[in-house]
């Protein structure tokens, strides 16, 4: 056993038998430079001059998330932001039995828990890591004294906010007016997005909470898209195959 450094990361090369060997990261290792995070680019930081990115970088503090991972609960107040270097987060809702409504699926590059910071109000929703994460948190203060100083990441944040206006409407009028087989569509091309030509890694009843229907009719659903060709299943995973085929069925223009 053996360590390397890589990318600001330590990682320990275990051999495995005839193997050559593979990569285990160090989790006790969380700490990533702002000024080499390569998804700060998709960030609300991502026009920072390198003054503002050493000052970022010398107020946040970054922490490995185990899959399934609380950063926070609805009723909760808010402490600070979280900016997701690696991994994604769902942020969901519960309805009055229980069931998770899944609102937006975060990956790496956003910034997520900043909306109920301005209101003063407790989160109106809760926010759970889908898989193994590497996310930095920014606390309320730090955050909130950036953008009173630094109209970018303010012209950034109300840029995000309108945002999310819009994408709110649209998946009111999706969940109104559109059949359960073209909701999963929309869903499917948006997941597609958020995966970055990556296989689907979503459990069933994710994918059910985040398309708004009965587990059990997405399964159906979904082996129908496959047998049409449209997907492949690969266990829990999935490949588009036909993208320009879920976009009409999903009517996205």
């Amino acid at each position: 056993m053996t360590c390397i450094s890589f990318n600001n990361h330590i990682y320990l090369v275990i051999l495995l038998g005839s193997q050559k060997g593979r990569l285990m990261l160090d989790k006790s290792y969380k700490n990533v430079t702002c000024s080499t995070c390569l998804v700060r680019r998709d960030s609300l930081f991502a026009n920072f001059c390198d003054n503002d990115t050493e000052h970022l970088n010398a107020h946040k503090t970054c922490s490995y998330y185990k899959k399934n991972q609380s950063l926070f609960l609805d009723g909760s107040f808010p402490r600070g932001v979280y900016c997701l270097n690696k991994g994604k987060v769902k942020i969901y809702t519960r309805g009055d039995g229980g069931k998770e409504h899944i609102i937006h699926i975060a990956k790496e590059g956003e910034v997520v828990g900043f909306r109920s910071m301005f209101g003063g109000e407790p989160y109106s929703m809760s926010a759970e890591t889908l898989e193994e994460s590497n996310i930095c948190f920014i606390s309320k203060d730090d955050f909130l004294n950036m953008i009173d100083t630094n109209p970018i990441l303010r012209n950034g944040v109300m840029k995000e906010l309108s945002k999310e206006l819009s994408d709110r409407a649209l998946a009111l009028t999706n969940m109104a007016q559109k059949s359960v087989r073209e909701r999963l569509a929309f869903s499917l091309v948006l997941l597609e997005d958020i995966y970055a030509g990556e296989e689907i890694n979503l459990s069933r009843e994710d994918m059910a909470n985040f398309v708004g229907t009965a587990t059990e009719t997405l399964i159906r659903l979904l082996k129908e898209f496959k047998d049409d060709g449209i997907i492949d299943i690969h266990v829990r995973k999935l490949q588009i195959l036909d993208e320009v085929g879920l976009r009409k069925i999903a009517g996205i223009h």
